[in-house]
């Protein structure tokens, strides 16, 4: 990413460049990204192909001020900290589903990111989930607006991450190459069994809780657990995508409108 892009990429999210790439710019840069790129799996449901290389995920994020889903946040947010001088490595993880059941493998994406005072897991593609960076090298508990997350191992040689007590998913602790998680993509954006193909969500961060559309519901909850849920109208959708996540759509996203792309159809990216 060059100095304009980056740049560009600080405006879109409100954050003035960082005099040094240390723990406190990090994560400012990570609570501002929550609050203004949202979790999103719009284009699933749009149709919209789903590329995992810098310009394409930077057009779409910067340039056209959308969200997405993991591989597309934290890949950009990776591309973001190692322009301003991190040392940024991306994990594959594995996220428990029900029963505790593991997903597949590459079935998320998450950062590690080396600053001058040790190592933080930096995560802005996981829907709700800590406000801020984790600390890496601890296994006590860690205190967030978002819960109280904690770091185990196991006995694998991987980390769990949990949080309230409950494990979020589990990382692996090799570095990965973003085009290896072309899979991954692919098949959350594609497969029957996956939940993003069979719902619609788009959600951020507040300065008082969280915003999220989902379907043609809108819910805000509040730190306190206040929570208010209303429907919209059809005719409603698109001005509520544009004032509360700035997202700006021709129409309706709408589960099962578009069928999914045949395996090999687009590169699987």
């Amino acid at each position: 990413m060059d100095t304009a892009g980056t740049d560009a990429y600080l405006e879109r999210i409100g954050v003035e460049r960082p005099a040094s790439a240390d723990a406190d710019a990090l994560h400012a840069l990570h609570l501002n990204h929550l609050r203004t790129v949202p979790f999103e799996n719009l284009s699933i449901h749009l149709g919209e192909e789903i590329v995992l290389a810098e310009q394409p995920v930077l057009d779409k994020i910067v340039g056209a001020r959308r969200g997405g889903f993991c591989y597309e946040l934290n890949g950009a947010f990776a591309m973001l900290l190692g322009a301003l001088g991190y040392e940024v490595e991306l994990l594959s993880a594995r996220v428990f589903g029900a029963e505790g059941r593991l997903g597949i493998p590459y079935d998320h994406l998450a950062l590690r990111v080396q600053t001058p005072g040790g190592p933080w897991l930096a995560d802005v593609g996981f829907g709700r989930h800590s406000h801020f960076p984790l600390r890496w090298d601890s296994r006590a508990e860690q205190a967030d607006p978002g819960g109280v997350f904690r770091i185990e191992e196991t006995g694998d040689g991987d980390l769990d991450v949990l949080r309230d007590g409950s494990p979020q998913y589990r990382l692996e602790q090799r570095p990965r190459a973003y085009a290896d998680f072309e899979v991954g993509c692919w098949w959350n954006r594609t497969s029957p069994a996956s939940h993003f193909t069979q719902s619609l969500v788009c959600s951020r961060l507040t300065e008082t809780g969280r915003i999220t559309l989902s379907g043609r519901t809108l819910v805000t909850s509040a730190v306190d657990g206040a929570r208010e849920e209303r429907p919209v109208a059809a005719d409603e959708i698109l001005a509520a995508y544009r004032e509360h996540f700035g997202i700006v759509l021709d129409r309706e996203p709408v589960v099962g409108a578009v069928p999914p792309p045949e395996a090999g159809a687009e590169g699987r990216a």
